[in-house]
């Protein structure tokens, strides 16, 4: 620490932005989640938390909202292989589901793909709890703490170890997607289902949805029958305001307002307009800026509102997405330690 210059030549020393911290050291701990079993459009997902380390030394690290925000420390543990192989495994048999349903046929017929199915349920559980004891034992530890994912399907089990530690807090969600559907594919722990399984957790009293703009019948059902524990900002809405006059920081301010003291924001990388993160797992066009998105996230702290972890998610396996990916994790690391 006494002879890191911020201001040189980015680091690849293995570590997040090249920073010079280890676990103890850190105040932030970040875990890179490479799973991505349940994609349903486009894989790549996984390696998603190895193109953003990759990505993060080019970085220059002065930011506007916490100038000095990398001197609170910040460290990724090793991206576990292990974990990665476990997805590739259980990918390619998911895959196997996919194509029989797509086919419209049933799991049962030849060769009955039902026990397979309950293997890949057994596997998300696993995941769930692996990332719940790593989570818990950050935040006992003292530690801040977000997750890169992987798909959107991978932050349940943080968000189970935070219901362990704050009796009330709510969700700002964006995503192209309300991912409210319930197994989807008959996958319990489907990517798009992480917020219809977020939902089953008492804790959580609020979720706000920006960006929304691929959405089935179900999911509005869901939503319409909250009683209001589910607030969505839909992407057509947004810009048909905007069109009209309405400032954004009206827009968002109106939606920060919804939510608890606590805040959890779960980032899907494809409720940003496509061109951000092209490579993203199911892109829609559409979409928020970057700076659109950051404003949103921002008001978080500006309306006195406490950020108590994030995840970011479904960033592709490119150059460009893994840039745009580390962004997103620096400027969210800032707002939860500003």
């Amino acid at each position: 620490m006494d002879n890191y210059d911020p201001s040189d030549v980015g680091q690849v020393n293995g570590n997040l932005f090249g920073l010079p911290f280890d676990y103890a050291s850190a105040q932030t701990i970040i875990f890179g989640v490479p799973w991505e079993v349940t994609v349903s459009y486009r894989p790549g997902t996984a390696l998603a938390p190895q193109q953003i380390l990759d990505a993060s030394p080019q970085l220059d690290l002065y930011d506007f909202d916490h100038p000095h925000g990398w001197k609170q420390g910040i460290y990724m543990p090793p991206i576990d292989r292990d974990l990665l192989a476990k997805n590739n495994y259980y990918r390619s048999q998911a895959a196997l589901v996919i194509d029989r349903l797509e086919q419209g046929e049933s799991l049962s017929s030849e060769p009955d793909l039902t026990a397979v199915l309950a293997d890949i349920n057994q596997a998300g559980a696993d995941l769930n709890q692996w990332l719940f004891d790593r989570t818990q034992t950050a935040m006992a530890d003292g530690k801040k703490v977000g997750i890169i994912g992987g798909d959107h399907s991978v932050p349940l089990g943080y968000l189970q170890a935070l219901a362990n530690r704050y009796p009330d807090f709510g969700i700002l969600h964006v995503d192209a997607h309300s991912d409210l559907r319930d197994a989807y594919e008959g996958f319990e722990f489907s990517h798009a289902s992480i917020m219809f399984n977020a939902l089953k957790i008492p804790q959580i009293s609020k979720l706000v949805q920006v960006g929304i703009r691929d959405v089935s019948e179900v999911e509005i059902n869901t939503i319409d029958r909250s009683n209001g524990r589910v607030v969505v900002y839909y992407d057509s809405l947004i810009k048909q305001q905007l069109y009209s006059g309405t400032t954004w920081a009206d827009i968002y301010r109106e939606a920060i307002s919804s939510l608890p003291q606590q805040v959890y924001i779960s980032f899907d990388v494809d409720g940003l307009d496509p061109k951000l993160c092209p490579e993203t797992g199911t892109p829609v066009p559409g979409g928020l800026e970057l700076e659109q998105a950051f404003c949103l996230c921002r008001e978080v702290i500006h309306s006195g509102r406490e950020i108590i972890g994030f995840d970011v998610c479904e960033v592709g396996n490119a150059q460009w997405d893994g840039n745009v990916g580390a962004r997103i994790v620096y400027k969210l690391v800032n707002l939860m330690t500003c």
